[in-house]
């Protein structure tokens, strides 16, 4: 299956981009020569990153009966020194709220994604060491 993104560039380090799904705005920080009107290439490899493994894990919990009430996935990407500067080092934190969390199912539904179904990940484990951990907050207390 092949898929395709069109982008039209606006000026200076700004581009329109329109993909499956939607329109947005890349663009380069001002140290790089850009105005910040937009989201920046490498981020948008870790957001694309937190959204696979994020729409897995949610479909998989439901399947698995075991819904949380909320998910927050944090993820933080270390760039190489030398040029051309990549993701060498890339940490996954889960966040999952609620009660009574079936935990077994829970962590199930991370290594699933992160190990078989989540082909971002995938394109990252070719070239960085990635770390996953997972935390959960009750929320009996509130």
């Amino acid at each position: 299956m092949t898929q395709s993104i069109k982008t039209q560039w606006l000026g200076n380090m700004l581009f329109n981009a329109d993909t499956l799904g939607g329109t947005f705005k890349i663009d380069a920080d001002s140290e790089s020569g850009g105005e910040g009107q937009g989201v920046r290439p490498k981020a948008l490899m870790l957001t694309s990153l937190a959204g696979c493994t994020g729409m897995d894990v949610v479909s998989l919990l439901k399947k698995m009966r075991a819904e949380v009430d909320h998910m927050e996935i944090d993820v933080a990407g270390e760039l190489t020194d030398e040029h051309p500067k990549f993701y060498n080092k890339v940490s996954l934190e889960f966040r999952f709220y609620g009660k009574d969390f079936k935990k077994d199912k829970i962590e199930k539904a991370v290594q699933l994604s992160a190990e078989r179904y989540c082909g971002v990940m995938e394109m990252f484990r070719q070239f960085a060491e990635i770390t996953t951990t997972l935390m959960y907050i009750d929320n009996k207390s509130s």
